[in-house]
């Protein structure tokens, strides 16, 4: 049994049950072990933020699939749950920092492992520019005070605003994650706290304003699809999308184990938990804003989102208190993405899997957390910002593929992981979260979904990838393009270059492990 003190020193008195699985992947204690419960579950359900993805993307599914678009929520769910019920198994026997990146080096070798983290790492920086800019979808309706680049008029006042508000919000993060993950830990419990309130308050809100039957909402297509050779399944599929770009990054409760108490048993439960929490409220929320909706046929809908449905359902003073609510929840979703991409390039950096891993696995004395991955994440955020300031459109793709990436970093966790279980080399920790019989179907359904996911999500469509002006190709088709080269010219780099320098950094090494391993 793991201690409950919160100053309990890495590996030290009951602590050391914790460090079993740091020791069997090489590595020796060094992040503070000061997370609770809570603390992994809110890291989580933070990072999967319900207000944020449903206030950000409503207007998008609603805009492609009309009303019941909302049957996309729990069928990405369903698919969602199989992969996390295998996360839950890996949570369970590797709750370690950077846990897709380990996890998909654990399963499939070195290569295959630095090349998930990589597309994590590069999905996970893209990701916080793009929750980032979620501010300015909220702030300017709250108050016009917050318009600070002209009177949001001009043609590049709203995008010059959002960099702004984004990068203000983005600096604050580097801050608070640069000075540990107790602070970080606080205020994201405190933030998923008042987001949980604030969601079911606004159910009950929305519940007491309906209007009308669940039925006149979810088998309402608004005659999308008309001219899609799939029908109304082509127009689904697409706004499915707004569903896909949310439910995802529950592999942060893992993440943060090395600061966990007993992650071996916690991790798990707090990627279950998260993503159920998720699928039941988010759920709610979107199907009582469209039975409530004074006008389910108002443009609005399609254009300024769940924004518009509680402004003018709830009115004015109540609907920007929960406004306010929004806004907490995309500061501490900005906070959860940060911190995962910091646990994710201290883990790459001390397998030396990165240019100077030596420097990025550093590990503060003071704060006891990776400072130097914190800045490096923040100025690469912001700098994202900044050059597609006035290329909206880019910017969308850019998101997008982030996406698309982080749903191909899990399919290579749990492809490798189906192999190995065809091969009979996987089993779970006894003693804790297995799948037992059902693994097998569960992991095959999980690869199907990732697989399926990642082409529906990447297909081709102009409304998604060349939605406005002149129709460009290399727009249309950027998802293969960019992802083709992030990966192909990533990977050339690591085959050329830096597995050759690869192996578990001495200073971060277990006695047995201190010599750098031989590259495969």
């Amino acid at each position: 049994m793991t201690t409950d003190r919160a100053d309990a020193a890495p590996g030290a008195g009951g602590g050391e049950h914790d460090d079993d699985s740091l020791t069997e992947l090489g590595y020796r204690p060094e992040l503070k072990r000061t997370l609770g419960n809570f603390h992994t579950f809110a890291a989580g359900i933070s990072y999967i933020s319900i207000l944020t993805g449903t206030f950000q993307l409503f207007y998008f599914g609603v805009a492609f699939g009309g009303p019941a678009y909302w049957w996309s929520w729990p069928m990405v769910f369903a698919g969602q749950l199989m992969v996390a019920l295998c996360f839950c198994e890996l949570a369970a026997r590797y709750p370690v920092a950077g846990s897709v990146y380990n996890w998909s080096k654990k399963m499939g070798g070195p290569h295959v492992g630095w090349l998930g983290g990589w597309m994590m790492m590069t999905a996970t920086m893209v990701t916080l520019s793009a929750v980032a800019l979620a501010y300015q979808i909220t702030l300017p309706r709250i108050d016009a005070g917050f318009q600070f680049v002209g009177d949001g008029s001009g043609e590049n006042d709203a995008a010059a605003n959002a960099v702004l508000l984004g990068s203000a919000l983005i600096l604050f993060s580097t801050l608070v994650n640069a000075f540990g993950v107790k602070l970080m830990a606080r205020i994201n419990s405190a933030g998923v706290f008042i987001e949980l309130i604030a969601a079911v308050a606004l159910i009950v809100f929305l519940a007491a304003h309906i209007t009308r039957g669940p039925s006149s909402v979810l088998f309402d297509t608004a005659g999308k699809g008309a001219g899609d050779p799939l029908g109304y399944l082509g127009a689904f599929l697409t706004a499915s999308l707004a569903s896909a770009y949310v439910m995802y990054g529950f592999d942060t409760a893992s993440s943060l184990g090395e600061e966990s108490h007993n992650p071996g048993r916690n991790a798990p439960r707090a990627i279950l938990r998260a993503l159920i929490a998720s699928f039941v409220i988010g759920g709610f929320i979107l199907l009582f804003a469209l039975m409530a909706v004074p006008d389910l046929q108002s443009d609005e809908l399609a254009t300024e989102g769940l924004q518009y449905v509680v402004l003018v359902t709830l009115g004015a003073t109540i609907g920007e208190i929960f406004l306010w609510c929004v806004v907490v929840a995309i500061t501490v979703c900005v906070l959860a993405v940060h911190a995962a991409g910091i646990r994710l390039m201290f883990a790459m950096a001390r397998d030396n899997n990165l240019p100077a891993g030596s420097v990025l696995a550093r590990v503060s004395p003071r704060f006891r957390t990776p400072v130097v991955p914190a800045v490096v994440i923040g100025v690469v955020g912001v700098v994202i910002l900044v050059i597609n300031i006035n290329q909206p459109q880019i910017f969308s793709v850019i998101t997008s593929i982030a996406i698309i990436m982080i749903y191909l970093a899990y399919l290579l966790v749990t492809l490798p992981m189906l192999i190995q279980r065809l091969r009979g080399r996987w089993h779970p920790k006894e003693g804790r979260f297995s799948l037992g019989r059902l693994g097998l179907p569960i992991n095959i359904l999980a690869v199907l979904w990732g697989a399926a996911m990642s082409l529906n999500l990447a297909w081709p469509r102009a409304e998604v990838y060349n939605a406005t002006g002149d129709q460009h190709w290399y727009l249309r088709w950027g998802a293969f393009l960019f992802i083709g080269i992030v990966a192909v010219g990533g990977f050339a780099y690591y085959w050329f270059v830096q597995r050759h320098r690869t192996g578990v950094l001495a200073e971060h090494a277990t006695r047995t492990a201190a010599e750098p391993t031989s590259p495969s």
